[in-house]
């Protein structure tokens, strides 16, 4: 009976310490993996030159490969919320240098680098880089010196070299007329609603990617959003000058005979007065997170 008690003492002694060293083993054995996976993804991150080389006439295949990763570690990010997209450049540049010649990989990439996050990598340099490579391979193609322009005008806020990508783009064959005038346009007035308003518009008639063509739609929503509160700031303007104060509530400016009725956003909601006295989203308009998010991200 001594002898049975004394085995299950040392039982309850030994398995807890087993268990201990079979997790710690197991800990070891995910460390070393994740290592190890790791730095596979380096030795392939790294090497675009090197696959180029050993995949030979197969090198264009391989980079739709890549491509395609490219937009599932895009996609998958996106989805999840994650602005960690710190493999987006090295992916784009294994895809480009596999196949110089593949456009969609320098239009949609410089798409997903350029934006701030949470819409992309917030790395318009790295953008402007991807795209003048693309160039440089494709010197007729048109549409990236569009892209570029679309780079330095929206994300890098520099006019004059938004103005001379539009203006270069539009010497190349088949180029659209508009692209003159777009540069004539930029390099007189800089940034306006009119410009902002038509280049995120040819975006978002043009693409073909979901995730652009919604990025370009809420960019159009929030642009018109702007200019209305522009414009009922403007007429809130008017009231103070009337009545010698601003208005608190927008049925104030109807009575005024400054409005026709209450005036809603893109979504359908009635704009509202904010405590300062300026035009502004309703708090119930689904547009309203994603005006604060964007502008957290600046």
């Amino acid at each position: 009976m001594r002898t049975q008690k004394s085995k299950a003492w040392l039982l309850l002694l030994i398995v807890p310490l087993g268990f201990e060293g079979i997790w710690r083993l197991q800990h070891s054995i995910d460390a070393q993996r994740a290592a190890l996976s790791q730095e596979r993804d380096d030795v392939l991150l790294r090497s675009g030159k090197l696959l180029k080389v050993m995949s030979l006439e197969y090198a264009p295949f391989l980079a739709d490969i890549y491509w395609t990763r490219v937009v599932q570690y895009y996609g998958n990010k996106h989805v999840r919320g994650d602005a960690n997209l710190e493999l987006l450049w090295p992916l784009l540049d294994i895809t480009t240098t596999l196949d110089p010649n593949l456009l969609v990989a320098y239009r949609f990439g410089a798409a997903f680098l350029s934006p701030r996050a949470p819409g992309g990598a917030g790395r318009p340099d790295l953008a402007v880089q991807l795209i003048q490579r693309g160039i440089q391979a494709n010197p007729e193609y048109w549409r990236l010196y569009e892209d570029l322009g679309f780079v330095y005008y929206f994300d890098m806020k520099d006019y004059q070299r938004a103005s001379e990508a539009f203006l270069g783009g539009s010497k190349k064959p088949g180029a659209y007329l508009w692209m003159k005038v777009m540069a004539a346009k930029i390099a007189a007035e800089g940034e306006s609603y009119a410009t902002s308003l038509f280049l995120w518009n040819d975006i978002y008639e043009s693409t073909s990617d979901p995730l652009v063509k919604r990025n370009a739609l809420l960019h159009l929503q929030l642009l018109k959003v702007k200019e209305d509160c522009r414009q009922l700031d403007a007429l809130a303007d008017e009231y103070e000058k009337r009545f010698g104060r601003r208005p608190s509530r927008m049925n104030e400016m109807v009575q005024a005979g400054l409005l026709r009725g209450i005036p809603g956003d893109p979504m359908g909601y009635a704009y509202v007065f904010g405590e300062d006295g300026k035009a502004e989203l309703n708090l119930d308009s689904p547009l309203l997170e994603q005006q604060l998010l964007l502008e957290r991200f600046k």
